[in-house]
């Protein structure tokens, strides 16, 4: 990986698959139970790959093999850039969450998971659940994310909303110039597992809040509190406001939405929020900090990987580094100020340095 190539990302699964970026891509199909998966190895430089499973309706395997080669190689910098000893995976399972999960099914995919030989290590995604978890656990121990009575994290939610929240203050600091959220207005795009804690973190240090969710159910707990102003999903990304927290759908900010954005800090949960990972100069332009994403929403990752470190699980000590998030955010802000360079692209220079630097320091011990 060079510092001085901007990663494009392919438009189909030729070109990804003539980059030569990735370690290993396996296609696993068991008839008896249905199973039809991609599992993703992008780099294990750090250690052997870890990302979750995701459960999707992709309409044929070429979207599942581009969708899990795109989010294992965005495990690699997010693990490389936290200071974890993972490297970047993803398996993708191609179903119906809600209609085609079996028993049988995970743990065909466990099976295909332990022939890896421990260079895939996998966990809860969007589509999956710890009880899905649980069933691969019996097929195979290389499972990351597990319920806290078969040795795991537990819930990891509330953790990446506490990482979320870490890099929020970093980034008024630097852009606002404030050491205190205080009357400050953060508008949150989602209400969910993450959104909902990050609510509460904004809201007990004092600011006030607008929210939007496409599910009003999730709304109702936050009506009748005096500082939290409910709005529509169309209008909530573009309300003023101090920050904007994007913790629902990637792909939020495009260029053709580029001048609309009325805020100064964008800063949230959401995977992949920039269409175009160039938007980050754009956005500069504009005044608007960007924190990059990968960065920001690191929070689960690190608190569920902790449990690999000596001892198992340590919740204290897993939860120490998720507030290291916003030491790591300042650390990137400072490099795109020195080098120039936007956000985005400055985060992922500094996941990079640490793969160089560790390959280099592997490669010299072989001699």
């Amino acid at each position: 990986m060079s510092d001085n190539v901007v990663w494009e990302q392919p438009d189909n699964l030729m070109e990804f698959m003539s980059m030569g970026d990735f370690e290993n891509v396996v296609f696993c199909q068991d008839a008896a139970s249905g199973l039809q998966a991609v599992i993703a190895i992008h780099d294990t430089t750090l250690g052997p790959a870890g990302g979750g499973c995701r459960m999707w309706t992709y309409l044929q395997y070429e979207d599942a093999a581009l969708d899990a080669m795109r989010l294992a190689r965005g495990m690699t910098y997010k693990y490389a850039a936290a200071g974890v000893n993972l490297g970047g995976g993803k398996c993708v399972v191609m179903g119906n969450p809600f209609v085609d999960k079996s028993e049988g099914l995970f743990r065909a995919l466990g099976r295909f998971i332990d022939r890896l030989g421990g260079t895939y290590w996998t966990g809860e995604d969007v589509g999956t659940t710890l009880e899905d978890m649980v069933y691969i656990r019996q097929e195979t121990p290389h499972v990351i994310t597990l319920p806290e009575e078969w040795g795991g994290a537990g819930p990891i939610s509330a953790m990446t909303a506490i990482g979320v929240f870490e890099a929020m203050k970093i980034a008024v600091a630097y852009q606002l110039e404030q050491e205190s959220m205080e009357g400050l207005t953060v508008n949150i795009q989602g209400a969910g597992s993450v959104g909902a804690p990050l609510m509460q973190l904004v809201l007990d240090h004092g600011a006030n809040v607008r929210v939007a969710d496409i599910n009003q159910q999730a709304l109702v707990p936050w009506s009748a509190h005096p500082r939290v102003e409910i709005v529509g999903v169309d209008e909530i990304g573009y309300a003023p406001c101090d920050v904007f927290a994007p913790c629902a759908l990637g792909g939020v900010i495009r260029r053709e939405n580029l001048e609309r954005w009325n805020t100064r800090i964008i800063c949230g949960s959401a995977n992949n929020q920039l269409w175009d990972a160039k938007l980050d100069v754009a956005l500069e332009e504009r005044g608007i900090l960007y924190a990059p994403d990968f960065i920001v929403n690191a929070g689960g990752a690190i608190f569920d990987a902790d449990r690999l470190g000596p001892g198992g699980v340590n919740h204290a000590r897993g939860e120490a580094k998720v507030r290291q998030i916003g030491a790591t955010l300042r650390k990137i802000l400072e490099l795109a100020e020195k080098e120039h360079l936007g956000t985005f692209r400055a985060a992922e220079v500094y996941a990079e340095r640490r793969i160089q630097s560790v390959g280099e320091a592997t490669r010299l011990r072989k001699f």
